[in-house]
C-alpha cells in the first residue's frame, strides 16, 4: 500500500491525474502490482536490468520514477512471437536458430514506457521514451524474479499477455528501487 501511495503522491506534486488502474514495480522485490482504484488487484514476477537501477542513457540499467505507458505492440501476436525494433519476426522463440533463442528476445507484447519526471527520466540524456524502456514478455522465462534485463521489465509471456489485456495506454506506473 505504500508504494500506492507514493505513486499517488508524486501524481500529486507533478499535479498528473492518477488513471483508475496504476501499476507500483520494485527493483528490490521483482514484483509490479497493478492498482485497481486503489486496492492490490494483481502481483506479479518479473525481471529488471542486472545493472543498477539508473536513468541515464546507455546506463543499460532499469529507469526509476514516474512513467506511463505510452504505446502498446502486438495485439494478437501468438504467444512468444519475437520483436525486433518493435515488429513481429513473425516466429516464435521457440522457432528461432538456437544461437538467437541465446540471446534475451523481446516477446509476446511490448508495452514501451515514457517517463514523467522532466531530468530524471524525461529529457536530454535521461530519457526512457528514446532509451526504448519496454515491459515485454522474455524468452528466458527461467529468469524472472531476479535481475535479468538490459533496462526493460521483463515477464512471463502468459503475464505479459494478462497485462496488456488488463491496462490500456496511459496507464502510471511507478518504478522503485
Amino acid at each position: 500500500m505504500e508504494e500506492y501511495k507514493r505513486l499517488i503522491q508524486r501524481c500529486v506534486e507533478r499535479a498528473i491525474k492518477p488513471t483508475n488502474d496504476v501499476l507500483t514495480a520494485s527493483i528490490a522485490r521483482q514484483e509490479m502490482i497493478l492498482w485497481r482504484n486503489g486496492r492490490a488487484e494483481r502481483t506479479w514476477d518479473i525481471s529488471t536490468s542486472v545493472q543498477p537501477p539508473s536513468c541515464v542513457q546507455d546506463s543499460l540499467g532499469t529507469p526509476t520514477g514516474l512513467h506511463l505507458i505510452a504505446t502498446k505492440l502486438g495485439d494478437r501476436e501468438p504467444l512468444g512471437t519475437v520483436f525486433r525494433y518493435r515488429a513481429s519476426l513473425g516466429s516464435r522463440y521457440w522457432e528461432m536458430p538456437d544461437e538467437e533463442q541465446q540471446k534475451a528476445l523481446i516477446t509476446t507484447r511490448i508495452m514501451r514506457l515514457r517517463g514523467l519526471e522532466e531530468g530524471t527520466n524525461a529529457g536530454s540524456g535521461c530519457d526512457t521514451h528514446y532509451r526504448m524502456i519496454y515491459i515485454h514478455g522474455t524468452n528466458h522465462e527461467d529468469a524472472i524474479g531476479r535481475p535479468h534485463s538490459a533496462g526493460c521489465i521483463e515477464m512471463r509471456n502468459t503475464d505479459v499477455l494478462e497485462l496488456f489485456d488488463l491496462v490500456p495506454e496511459g496507464t502510471l506506473i511507478l518504478i522503485e528501487e
